[in-house]
């Protein structure tokens, strides 16, 4: 029996964690602001704010052997400013890193992500685990998720008796996904930039809730990039969701956005253009052979269940 602690456990991926992990033979603890309403009779929940002193009074309390650390912002709320966000994705992660390091865990398990590779135009296709992270600081997520990487690398040389599991994810659709992301494809007709693919890479949440569950137990230490097998460029998306596709030249999409975010017309900023003209493609090979997981579900798999659940 493994004592595994999970933080974010009531986020999307937290909750299909649980449920892949309550019928085993592990001690499982769920820790977030709140206990989530569908939390599996066999976890116990404790309370945990991770921007507080709880991550080192909790971990310091409970001893786990292993921590799932899942907690971030990855949809900001109406209103957030990127120093609560910051608080969350780094601060926090910190102070669970120092929690695991002086409270003798064996492994932390991270969720990272394919942003932490950055929005680039000189990325390579596909991206691989010893390619460059270097986020975007105009995109809290990729800088967030940069900043925690260097910070799990610097312990890593310091501190190598702490196992480290560290997942650069996808994008993550299952049963209800409902986000900035997906609210692309809701739109009755999809956004595409003159000269630009812009690939989208996805993972089942059912395929990441094993992927985690292996980490946390009996797979190996190591960094791998988390997605299904392919890529989907928006006119391929366009196809199967049977929706038309306008393209409009980057920079009119930049001064339209310029205009219309400060008079809060959109939510988002001219900046966001690279987050579709230049999307990571993660390579998923030291997943599938040195990680020892293949995902059931390939991109075009994960999108169609998606549509199909979400109607589309």
């Amino acid at each position: 029996m493994t004592k595994i602690l999970i933080t974010g456990a009531g986020g999307m991926i937290g909750r299909a964690l649980m449920a892949q992990l309550a019928g085993g033979a592990h001690e499982v603890i769920a820790t977030d602001l709140k206990a989530p309403a569908d939390l599996p009779e066999a976890v116990r929940f404790v309370a945990l704010d991770v921007t507080t002193d709880a991550p080192a009074r909790v971990i310091a309390a409970e001893r786990p052997e292993v921590i799932v650390h899942l907690a971030s912002i990855v949809t900001p709320g109406p209103g957030m400013g990127r120093d609560l966000a910051h608080a969350v994705d780094v601060e926090g992660s910190r102070k669970v890193l120092e929690a695991a390091l002086a409270n003798g865990v064996r492994r932390l398990v991270v969720t990272s992500s394919g942003a932490a590779y950055g929005y680039h135009a000189d990325n390579p296709v596909p991206l691989r685990e010893d390619d460059a992270l270097r986020g975007n600081v105009a995109f809290a997520y990729a800088d967030h998720k940069r900043q925690v990487e260097e910070m799990l690398a610097q312990a890593r040389a310091a501190h190598p008796a702490l196992e480290q599991v560290v997942l650069r994810v996808g994008t993550v659709l299952g049963a209800g996904t409902d986000n900035q992301i997906t609210a692309l494809f809701r739109k009755p007709r999809l956004l595409a930039i003159r000269g630009a693919d812009s690939p989208f890479v996805f993972i089942w949440t059912h395929d990441l809730a094993r992927i985690l569950q292996r980490a946390a137990t009996d797979g190996p230490a190591g960094i791998y990039n988390v997605a299904g097998d392919g890529a989907l460029g928006v006119r391929d998306l366009a196809r199967r969701l049977g929706k038309p596709v306008r393209t409009l030249p980057a920079g009119l999409i930049k001064t339209a956005l310029a205009l219309a975010h400060p008079l809060r017309l959109s939510r988002y900023g001219p900046e966001q253009v690279r987050f579709l003209q230049y999307r990571p493609v993660l390579a998923n090979d030291a997943l599938k052979r040195d990680f020892g997981y293949t995902p059931e579900l390939s991109s075009a798999e994960v999108f169609d269940l998606w549509c199909r659940e979400a109607g589309l």
